[in-house]
């Protein structure tokens, strides 16, 4: 049985998801608490057992990443589309359930990125105590430097190299 098309089922878990704030709102003071959000996860799973006997939570945050996923997807669609500014080509989105997940917009936490890449830039830390900061490997390289004596034995010729 695919639960996302009986509309009674999926409108109903909808409202409970969004009662349990907990889950999907960032600044919601136990957003992070573990033991909350199990027991909140634990309480939707008992309504998707009365209709999926068979589900886990597992299963249960497949479900409701599937929904994020889709409605923030259908949700950028609508945005870039008004961003165009061509009146007529705004995007109407698919999902009958579109306007009843508008509670998560605005509410994604992007990941923190790490770069493996070392920083060439000085630390402020240098600037401001007026420390230099340490040349990279590439600075050392020596460049040849041309001297009138180097310069005139090139332009008189190769030095003839004994032959073996």
């Amino acid at each position: 049985m695919d639960i996302l098309k009986d509309n009674d089922f999926m409108a109903i878990f909808i409202d409970m998801f969004r009662e349990l704030s907990c889950l999907w709102e960032i600044n919601h003071p136990e957003y992070k608490n573990k033991t909350k959000s199990k027991a909140a996860l634990d309480q939707l799973l008992e309504f998707v057992k009365t209709v999926i006997p068979t589900a886990d939570i597992t299963y249960l945050k497949i479900l409701i990443g599937g929904l994020r996923s889709t409605y923030l997807r259908e949700h950028k669609m609508v945005q870039d589309s008004q961003r165009s500014g061509a009146a007529d080509d705004i995007y109407v989105p698919r999902l009958w359930y579109y306007d009843r997940l508008h509670f998560l917009a605005g509410q994604t936490e992007p990941r923190s990125s790490l770069s493996s890449l070392p920083s060439r830039l000085p630390s402020l830390s240098a600037e401001a105590s007026g420390a230099q900061p340490r040349p990279s490997r590439q600075q050392h390289v020596e460049e040849p430097s041309l001297s009138q004596g180097s310069l005139s034995q090139e332009v008189a010729g190769p030095s003839r190299l004994p032959d073996t």
